[in-house]
């Protein structure tokens, strides 16, 4: 039996008191014109830390340190052709300015309130943050 790999991934839930920071995705053939976080694959050979770390700097200009990052979730997701498993980190603290990093890939950064998204966030990532604010750190998504 061929054993399977699933694609990781890192999503960072960027907070300042009660807003969230989203971007929104542009020109990358997924989920274009609708928000999610800042977020990426591991590239091999780094911790899902230094992952997130890495893609705060490269899509937000931004610097953060290891010891303020928490991981909050852990997600199974399934889609009709693969499966996934997605860590969510939250951060409240970093150094720099937010400068949207990556035009050619999100038309824009804005902080949201975290309890009120727009209609057109990304449903696992809605789905992420809402489980979050229920203290939630283990989700199945899309096994429905």
């Amino acid at each position: 039996m061929e054993r399977k790999y699933f694609p990781v991934a890192v999503h960072l839930f960027l907070l300042d008191k009660n807003s969230i920071l989203l971007l929104k995705r542009y020109n990358t053939g997924y989920e274009d014109g609708n928000y999610s976080v800042i977020a990426g694959h591991l590239d091999g050979g780094e911790s899902i830390f230094s992952a997130m770390i890495r893609e705060a700097k490269e899509e937000a200009g931004i610097d953060i340190e290891i010891n303020d990052l928490k991981i909050v979730q852990v997600m199974h997701r399934k889609k009709p052709d693969e499966e996934r498993i997605d860590y969510f980190l939250c951060c409240n603290k970093w150094h720099g300015n937010i400068i949207n990093m990556e035009p050619e890939k999100c038309s824009e950064l804005r902080w949201h309130s975290i309890n009120e998204l727009p209609k057109n966030t990304i449903e696992y990532i809605e789905y992420s943050i809402k489980n979050y604010l229920e203290n939630n750190c283990f989700t199945l998504f899309g096994w429905q």
